[in-house]
Parts: structure tokens; sequence; C-alpha cells
């Protein structure tokens, strides 16, 4: 088995998961029982998405071409209309 990717939070491993099982690659997710544990463990980056040796290109290919952690793209309907940029009093 080879890291195919490290997720930074249980919802990026998953997502790598499933969209590797999509294209009927098997993964293993190494450390996911870990997450949430106290003490020495650390909460976050413990979760390593694994392949088997002999899918490992195909797979990399396929994370590479997810969108993860890229910052969303704000739209210009998202801006506010007196120009101002963040929240909004109430």
């Amino acid at each position: 088995m080879k890291v195919v990717y490290e997720a930074a939070n249980l919802i990026d491993a998953h997502l790598v998961k499933h969209a590797l099982e999509a294209q009927e690659i098997p993964v293993f997710l190494q450390g996911e029982a870990l997450m949430g544990g106290m003490g020495e463990l650390p909460l976050f980056g413990t979760i390593l998405v694994c392949v088997p040796d002999v899918v490992w290109p195909e797979a990399s290919a396929i994370v590479s071409a997810l969108p993860l952690n890229q910052p969303d793209a704000a739209s210009d309907d998202d801006e506010a209309p007196d120009g101002a940029s963040g929240w909004l009093p109430a």
C-alpha cells in the first residue's frame, strides 16, 4: 500500500476515498479511528489515504485533479452592493 493523499480532516479523506472508489480503486484509510483522540495524538492530519502499489499512478492522477484545499473563487454576484467586502452589520 502507498499513501496517495494525506488528509487534513475526515471529510477530505472521505471525499478522496469516494472519488477513487468511483473509479473502482480499492482504498484504505489509515488513522481514521484515531480522529478525535486526546493526549499526544493530533486532532488533524492523521488520516492517510492509501491504495495498492499497482494502482498508485492512476490514483495519484485522480487525486491531483480533485479541487482539494483550494479557496472558493468569489463571483461578481457575491459582492456587496456598495463595493464593501466582508460581513455587513445586521
